[in-house]
């Protein structure tokens, strides 16, 4: 029994040492199966770790699953290490992880597409069996790290569209198996490595988006089996090395956009596989190589934005494979040589906008009858185009704009059926639009502005109904508006501003249900607005402007929740304007100049972006809304001539973008403001035609930037603060016709913009402030008239030589007028009048009327009397008492001559008595003789000369005559016709 139980103990003894052993062997095994294997797996479930996997891609990675089957792991073909991965696009983020220098088999590393951050780990570089890096397209940042040059394997590096920076490490010059390297779209600097030269494996090249500058490295030549060089969008300067020509395998060059320079050089033309080249944007001179017409697989040519010039030296006849040629923006001259295309032509593309180009149409385009798409614009085309256009079969779009066509439209045009864009503004054109227009059902859009057509818009044209947009501004076009043009469901836009059409707008209109932008102003239109304008939802824009519209806007128009600017301005529209309150998105509403009525509507304030409010010259009533104080955006408010009454809301004072606030010729009250010194950005300020009352607020001082300040007509007193010269950007002041007071500020010297200055019929007192001869910007006018002002005329304002009208009439001015002023050679009106002023008038000023001088004390001087004049009569000048006497003793003399003479012609009177008795007594002859001394005697006087009464002084003056003198006339006269009578 104990030897069994012995026995049994060392069996047992035994099975558990096997046991062991069996554990230990097993460990073993597992650890020699598993090896390497294990640690890739765990470099890649720590890479795991730290990044973010907000998709799930990696959901997969656990230990629970074979590495090999893991999402984006590629192993080799014994398992046992992972040679690829793959995580291209799978939203992860986080930073490269350094781990990843532990998977030293792994071959193809891409990591692009997703939101990587952080650098690029120098770790990287141990990589020794890499081919391809993709890093593209994530948010690395940093330099590209020297240790990238190890990878002497690498045959792919991708490393754009990241935020890097730095200049490109000369390192990837030891890269000597790589052929395709990409650094597109980053923040690179510097210049290009030369070092690039020696990858003469290298078939891609992609540098653009970057800020590569400095001179192209001519080692680039040693990239011998280059096919693609894109360095487009860079600071290149300097001209294109000659030796890219040596480059005989590239097919696709791309330099636009840099600041290279000089000629395009000919060796561009050894490249006989090249079939893309872009030159665009450049400062490139000289003309275009005429070479470069053996480049026959030459697909793409892009040579616009340069300073070419010369003549067009390219034929389609040689360059056979061209689809698309760009020379726009340059400076090229003359017209398209003769035999420019062929018939089998594959030109597709032809742009030659924006250079000197001149002639007329040039027909050889009409063998190019591929042409899809042709731009001849903003050259010096002329002539009529040719009726034979439509051999242009395939042409897409034809723009001919800014050039001085002339003529009518061929109504040829109308059979190119695939058109879908005209763009035939800013020429000459004359004549109607053909009704043929209307075959084309392809045609998208018509640009016929500036232009000097005439005629109706053809009712046709509603048929071709793909149009969405129509722009015939600046035309003479007249007649209705075409009825059917409810037609053009598609029409986005609509502009025919400018023109002589008349009628009413079509009620089918209201059908174009897509219009966006509606243009009819500066027409000579009619009628109302139809109510089925409510249909035009999508509406932006509509301007109606300077036309005769009339009658109540319809309520419907409430429902346009898309409008964003109107502009009714200038037409007859009567009623509320409340239906254009419907939308919360205006940004700018002009109504002036109508006949709207009734008060402002608070609920344009629901419009947070609206910046331009203007409803002047309405008939609106009622006060301003103080909701309009929300209106955050406003700058423009312009709230003149109309009805409106109250005080200015003080919520106002929100609208701190304000620049123009006009509210004059209204019925406004109250104070002004203290708060509009907070509306900083404020440029005009117009509350003229009030009656606002109390003083200026000094705090408006602090509206630096104020350019016009009105406050005329309105009850303001007090005086002028000297805040006022605190508006250094001031270019008009005027507050004339008020109750200030007090002297002129002296600050306002600092106002040192103004041009015009007006501050009368007020009660300013004091002098005339030297410190105005400072403004010497003033021009249009000085105007301080009907003021209290007293002193002398100071003579600084001789400096205002830009001065044309001075008004210092209707004060209490006196002295002498300053010499200085009469040196202002500009000024055309002046008034000093009513004043006190004397002295000589400065000799500059004779040509100005006697009514700038009247009413002052002795001034003289043309035009007034002369000075010389004006002192001798100085010397016997005589008080109002002494006149009167001397007139009294004047009119006295003559009446005692009147009587004298009375006396003596009474006397012939009684002598003629005494001779007709004598006669009755002493017969007929003796009365022949009598009568003849009396008849004659008139003619002699006592010495035997010819008497004349004249010299007796009794005739009237050439001048004038007292009325004494008259009066003896008179008396004389019928005193002679008594003596004929009796004769």
């Amino acid at each position: 029994m104990k030897h069994f139980l012995v026995r049994d103990s060392t069996m047992g003894s035994l099975w558990i040492c096997h046991f062991f052993l069996l554990l230990t062997m097993l460990n073993a095994s597992f650890v020699t199966i598993l090896g390497d294997n294990a640690s890739d797996s765990y470099w890649l479930l720590k890479m795991k770790s730290q990044l973010v996997d907000r998709l799930g891609a990696l959901k997969d990675w656990s230990p629970m699953v074979p590495m090999c089957s893991w999402y984006g792991v590629t192993c080799s073909h014994d398992q046992s290490h992972v040679i690829g991965l793959n995580l291209s696009g799978s939203g992860i983020s986080g930073s490269m992880s350094i781990e990843l220098s532990h998977l030293t088999s792994l071959q193809t590393l891409d990591l692009s597409s997703n939101s990587l951050t952080g650098s690029i780990p120098s770790e990287i570089g141990v990589l020794q069996n890499l081919r391809i890096l993709l890093l593209f397209s994530n948010y690395l940042s940093g330099t590209i790290p020297a240790e990238i040059g190890n990878l002497e394997k690498l045959e792919v590096l991708r490393i754009g569209d990241n935020m890097l920076t730095g200049e490109i490490t000369p390192s990837i010059g030891n890269l000597k198996e790589l052929k395709e390297l990409g650094l597109a779209f980053c923040y690179f600097n510097g210049s290009i490595p030369s070092e690039i030269g020696s990858l003469k494996n290298l078939v891609s090249l992609d540098l653009q988006m970057n800020s590569l500058g400095g001179h192209m490295p001519k080692e680039i030549q040693g990239c011998e089996n280059l096919q693609n060089f894109a360095a487009a969008n860079n600071l290149l300067e300097g001209d294109i090395p000659y030796s890219l020509g040596s480059l005989v395998s590239l097919q696709i060059l791309n330099l636009a956009n840099n600041s290279l320079s000089g000629s395009i050089p000919s060796s561009l033309s050894h490249l006989s596989k090249l079939k893309y080249l872009n030159l665009l944007g450049n400062k490139l001179s000289g003309e275009v190589p005429s070479e470069l017409n053996s480049l026959a697989q030459l697909q793409k040519l892009d040579l616009s934005k340069n300073n070419l010039s010369g003549p067009i030296n390219l034929f389609n006849t040689e360059l056979k494979s061209l689809q698309t040629l760009v020379l726009s923006d340059n400076f090229l001259t003359g017209n398209i040589p003769a035999n420019f295309c062929f018939s089998g032509s594959k030109l597709e593309q032809l742009f030659l906008a924006r250079n000197k180009l001149s002639g007329k149409f040039p027909l050889e385009l009409l063998d190019c009858s591929s042409l899809q798409q042709l731009d001849l614009s903003d050259n010096s085309f002329e002539g009529e185009l040719p009726t034979t256009l439509d051999r242009l079969q395939n042409l897409t779009d034809l723009a001919l704009n800014n050039n001085s066509f002339t003529g009518s439209l061929p109504p040829e045009i109308g059979n190119i059926s695939t058109l879908e864009g005209l763009f035939l503004f800013h020429n000459m054109f004359t004549g109607e639009i053909p009704v043929e227009f209307g075959r084309l059902q392809r045609l998208e859009t018509i640009y016929l502005y500036d232009n000097q057509m005439s005629g109706p818009i053809p009712r046709e044209l509603t048929n071709s109904t793909s149009l969405r947009e129509i722009d015939f501004f600046g035309n003479y076009f007249s007649g209705p508006i075409p009825e059917t043009i409810g037609k053009l469901k598609d029409l986005v836009l609509l502009h025919l501003r400018q023109n002589d059409l008349w009628g009413p707008i079509p009620p089918s209109m209201g059908y174009c249900k897509s219009l966006q932008l509606l243009a009819l102003a500066d027409n000579k239109l009619s009628g109302s607005i139809p109510p089925t304008f409510s249909y035009l939802s999508e509406l932006r824009t509509i301007t109606l402007y300077n036309n005769s519209f009339e009658g109540p806007l319809p309520e419907s128009l409430f429902l346009l929740k898309n409008l964003k600017i109107i502009n009714f301005s200038h037409n007859r529209f009567t009623g509320t304007i409340l239906p254009l309150t419907g939308s919360h998105s205006l940004n700018a509403l002009d109504l002036t100049n109508n006949s709207f009525s009734g008060p402002i509507p608070s609920n344009l304030a629901m419009s947070r972006n609206l910046s331009r409010l203007r409803l002047a010259h309405n008939q609106l009533t009622g006060s301003i809304p103080s909701e309009f104080g929300q209106l955050n955006e406003l700058n423009f408010l312009d709230l003149s001539f109309n009805n409106l009454t109250g005080e200015v809301a003080p919520q106002l004072s929100n609208c701190q973008k304000i620049q123009h606030f006009l509210l004059n010729n209204n019925r406004l009250r109250g104070k002004m403001p203290s708060w509009l010194g907070s509306l900083r950005e404020l440029g005009e300020l117009d509350l003229s035609f009030n009656v606002f009352h109390g003083s200026v607020p000094s705090e408006l001082g602090n509206c630096s930037k104020l350019l016009k300040l009105s406050l005329h007509h309105n009850n303001l007193s007090g005086e002028i603060p000297p805040e006022i010269g605190n508006l250094t950007s001031l270019n008009v002041l005027n507050v004339q016709n008020n109750h200030f007071s007090g002297l002129i500020p002296s600050s306002i010297q600092q106002c040192k913009k103004l041009y015009e200055l007006r501050l009368s019929e007020n009660l300013f007192k004091g002098d005339i402030p030297d410190e105005l001869g400072g403004l010497t910007e003033l021009q249009v006018i000085l105007d301080l008239s009907k003021n209290l002002l007293s002193g002398k005329i100071p003579s600084s304002l001789g400096n205002l030589m830009k001065l044309e009208r001075l008004n210092l009439s209707f004060n209490n001015l006196h002295g002498q007028v300053p010499l200085s002023v009469g040196k202002l050679t500009s000024l055309h009106v002046l008034n000093i009048s009513y004043n006190h002023l004397q002295g000589q008038i400065p000799s500059t000023f004779s040509e100005f009327p006697l009514s700038s001088f009247v009413n002052n004390d002795h001034l003289c001087g043309p035009p007034l009397v002369s000075c010389s004049g004006s002192k001798g009569q100085g010397q016997v000048e005589l008080s109002n008492k002494a006149v009167a006497a001397i007139i009294v003793a004047i009119v006295f003399t003559s009446t005692l001559i009147c009587l004298v003479l009375l006396y003596i012609m009474v006397r012939i009177w009684c002598n003629w008595r005494k001779v007709a008795i004598s006669s009755a007594d002493g017969g007929m002859g003796e009365r022949k003789k009598e009568e003849a001394r009396w008849i004659y005697s008139d003619k002699k006087t006592r010495n035997g000369e010819y008497w004349n009464m004249n010299t007796f002084g009794f005739s009237p003056s050439p001048d004038k005559q007292s009325p004494g003198s008259t009066a003896c006339v008179f008396n004389l006269k019928n005193a002679e016709a008594v003596g004929n009578s009796l004769v």
